[in-house]
């Protein structure tokens, strides 16, 4: 099980080593200048230059890449005393670095959270930025998913004991229609409906985020603007689940075990819960682990269409202003949350399933 974990972790970073690589590549190759777009298109020369050389960007590509990864890496070299120096440790910048020990040439070995650098519109730290709408996202694509999975699995069952029933027809040409139609197409559907239309009736709103804010009461919870976001996400990974869960369970229910089961007289329920739906449910879990990292980054235009104040929203913003740092801040941890959640994945997978680990 270590040298499985341990291939999996090697492979993981890997990955998002080569992620870390098209990231930089890709956004600095956009034709547009950080320093004009901090100071604005009348700046003049003189301050653009300083800019630019704040930034690091007056360098050549291979030496803004070294002081990029240099950054994000959580054991970095740095000088502690020449502020003129392009790794020079910066107290503002690096508020919670830890000196190791000391190399040569004046150069000391530090430990510290990764170094996302700092906004281009606002000047604030992209750590802090993400910090902030994070948990909103997170709620939502947890949400969604254990949506997902406690109807996807009741359908399933559903479906697999009414077998080539209207109930499982309904069921299978509902889960593929969820799997075929495009998120952000139903998030407007659902938003119109049941927001707009219906509005009277479920007094639900077309948009707004977790929290609202009252003049005279303050900021309180708003779960009902949960609902629909939770909903229109938790739609393609609740039909996944639907679809494995049946075909899985109606496997189980053929095995021969099963019908040993049967010929000794166990009830029906007996059967279903505590021999078939325990093994038809181990690709349904892997799944639903596969999904989560999914969802974090679906929410992009489901939290755009309704107002939610997540990552997505951010996202979104950030690209209209070309604010770089945020969208490659907002990239790097979506894709290291893939990695993490696929690792245990795996993990879970080969627990469940030894033979995955010998491979």
């Amino acid at each position: 099980m270590i040298n499985f974990l341990i291939k999996r972790i090697i492979s993981g970073l890997l990955v998002l080593a080569g992620v870390v690589v098209v990231i930089f590549l890709l956004f600095n190759v956009l034709p547009a200048d950080p320093a004009r777009m901090m100071l604005g298109q009348r700046a003049d020369s003189t301050s653009v230059a300083v800019i630019r050389k704040d930034l690091g960007i007056d360098q050549s590509l291979m030496k803004q890449f070294i002081m990029y990864v240099n950054d994000l890496s959580p054991i970095s070299v740095y000088r502690l005393k020449d502020a003129e120096s392009r790794f020079y440790l910066d107290p503002k910048k690096y508020p919670h670095a830890v000196t190791v020990f000391s190399l040569s040439s004046g150069k000391t070995l530090v430990l510290k959270p990764p170094y996302l650098r700092r906004s281009y519109q606002s000047k604030r730290s992209v750590a802090e930025i993400l910090s902030e709408k994070i948990p909103d996202t997170a709620v939502l694509a947890l949400a969604a998913i254990l949506f997902a999975t406690f109807i996807g699995i009741i359908l399933g069952i559903i479906s697999a004991l009414r077998k080539d029933t209207f109930i499982d027809r309904i069921t299978l040409a509902l889960s593929v229609s969820g799997v075929a139609m495009p998120s952000f197409f139903v998030a407007i559907l659902f938003a119109w409906i049941f927001g707009y239309l219906l509005s009277d009736y479920t007094g639900l709103n077309m948009t707004g985020g977790l929290y609202s804010i009252n003049p005279f009461t303050g900021e309180h919870l708003e779960l009902k603007n949960l609902i629909l976001p939770m909903v229109v996400l938790g739609i393609r990974p609740l039909s996944i689940i639907v679809q494995l869960t049946r075909s899985s369970l109606l496997e189980v229910l053929s095995n021969d075990y099963i019908r040993t089961a049967r010929a000794k007289g166990l009830g029906r329920y007996a059967v279903i819960v505590k021999h078939a739906l325990q093994n038809a449910l181990n690709p349904v879990v892997t799944a639903i682990s596969g999904w989560l990292g999914s969802l974090l980054a679906g929410a992009v235009f489901i939290e755009y269409i309704f107002g939610w104040n997540g990552i997505g929203k951010l996202t979104v913003s950030a690209l209209e202003n070309y604010d770089l740092p945020v969208v490659m801040g907002i990239v790097l941890f979506i894709s290291t949350v893939f990695i993490v959640l696929n690792i245990l994945s795996d993990l879970l997978y080969g627990m469940i399933d030894p033979r995955i680990r010998i491979g």
